[in-house]
């Protein structure tokens, strides 16, 4: 019995901790301080909803027991800090606003709070810039991905204690910067948005291809980076990029389940059965590219790479795929956001466009970056386009290289297999 409910608590809280987090983030104005405070609240539903049951809205409960844990703190916060004047009105306004009613508090909240500015602005504080990568994607996942620390450890392959500093750390960090708890305006919020969809992607590619360990993907992940793009798209519905995020997301998850063989090993997409995709997130992630296109702006990165995804999708087999247009919109792509892995992309389209021997002059190039040397897709590619022209020791010799490199255990083989052959 205890099992259940223990199972019902955990699945209320990925759902709904990242609300309160923001709803409490408002009031006290201390990230840090928010999250122990709706924690509190988590431990107090562990002590009582076993004994008492599972509330009718247990949402609200949860929301409405971390306003008064929120209540509590400012009080004693009022007294001990001599009656600060924001304080003072920030208590009035939470007194003048207690909800008693566990079963309608919830929806008198999101009605009256505006959750989803509160949401909006959690995410812009988990992602600022003052932050290392690795701490914005660790304290995304923490707050508004509702993953346990644990989680997060054993989806990176680090140990817990490495993301628990991270996360200590990244709040200290905020809190130090005097971060404010906002949503940035104009154009600093064109800018800021590039971090937050940074994170979602980074948190998308580590699921879709693992950097390290045995598992090919980890889809938990995956799942986490598609639910954070789909609840950020719908807090700014007029930023073409965050719909062309999604878009990319839902069209590349689609190939989930053609991506691995039955022993767990890649599937390379020129040789996944297409009948395996999964049609619903193809539709979903062409709607989604669909409204990106919709609101006229010049088409970013994220919009960009959805539509090389999508003529991936729309192509009924590999043979079908119009490479001409891949490799034009990797052209672009290089313009809007340049970087060797674009450049190296567009290699593979024109090779598949114009034949090996046009891109290898590409690959050539980019093995010259002594700085992308050391990325393993660039040897893997390199040895793809000497075996197809015949150079048969130097393609063997490039994918050992590749192999070398690779950190994922199944990628490692893959190559080691392919140099065999």
């Amino acid at each position: 019995m205890h099992s259940a409910v223990h199972d019902t608590i955990a699945a209320v809280w990925r759902i709904e901790s990242a609300h309160i987090v923001a709803a409490l983030a408002r009031r006290v104005r201390d990230l840090g301080v928010a999250e122990e405070l709706a924690q509190d609240a988590l431990v107090a539903a562990l002590e009582h909803w076993p004994q008492d049951g599972v509330p009718n809205n247990p949402g609200a409960w949860l929301m409405t027991t971390a306003k008064n844990r929120a209540l509590d703190w400012l009080r004693h916060r009022q007294m001990a800090h001599a009656r600060h004047n924001d304080i003072a009105s920030d208590l009035e306004a939470m007194e003048a606003h207690v909800v008693p009613d566990f079963t309608d508090a919830l929806d008198t909240a999101r009605e009256h709070a505006a959750i989803g500015d509160d949401l909006l602005r959690l995410i812009f504080t988990a992602c600022h810039p003052v932050l290392s990568r690795d701490a914005r994607v660790a304290l995304t996942l923490k707050l508004l991905g509702g993953l346990t620390t644990h989680e997060i450890a054993r989806a990176y392959l680090v140990p817990e204690s490495t993301i628990a500093q991270r996360i200590v750390r990244a709040k200290r960090s905020l809190a130090d910067a005097n971060v404010p708890f906002e949503v940035p305006r104009g154009e600093q919020l064109t800018a800021r948005l590039g971090s937050v969809l940074e994170v979602v992607y980074l948190v998308f590619n580590e699921g879709y291809t693992a950097t390290s360990g045995c598992d090919w993907m980890r889809p938990e992940l995956c799942f986490e980076a598609l639910r954070l793009g789909r609840m950020l798209a719908e807090l700014v519905p007029q930023q073409a990029e965050a719909h062309g995020l999604v878009a990319l997301i839902e069209i590349q998850a689609s190939r989930t389940a053609a991506r691995t063989d039955a022993q767990g090993n890649p599937v390379l997409l020129n040789q996944q059965k297409r009948a395996r995709w999964d049609q619903l997130l193809i539709g979903r992630g062409l709607a989604a590219l669909g409204r990106a296109e919709g609101l006229g702006q010049a088409p970013g990165s994220y919009q960009l790479q959805a539509t090389i995804a999508a003529c991936h999708a729309r192509a009924p087999t590999a043979e079908d795929t119009d490479w001409a247009r891949i490799a034009a919109l990797y052209a672009r792509l290089s313009r809007v956001a340049p970087s060797p892995v674009v450049e190296l992309n567009r290699a593979v389209a024109v090779s598949m466009h114009e034949g090996p021997a046009a891109a290898l002059a590409i690959v050539e190039s980019l093995l010259q970056d002594k700085a992308f040397q050391r990325y393993h897709l660039l040897h893997a590619v390199h040895g793809d386009l000497l075996q197809k022209l015949g150079h048969r020791d130097e393609a063997r010799s490039a994918l050992r290289r590749a192999a070398a490199l690779a950190g994922n255990e199944k990628e490692r083989a893959l190559l080691v297999q392919r140099a065999q052959e």
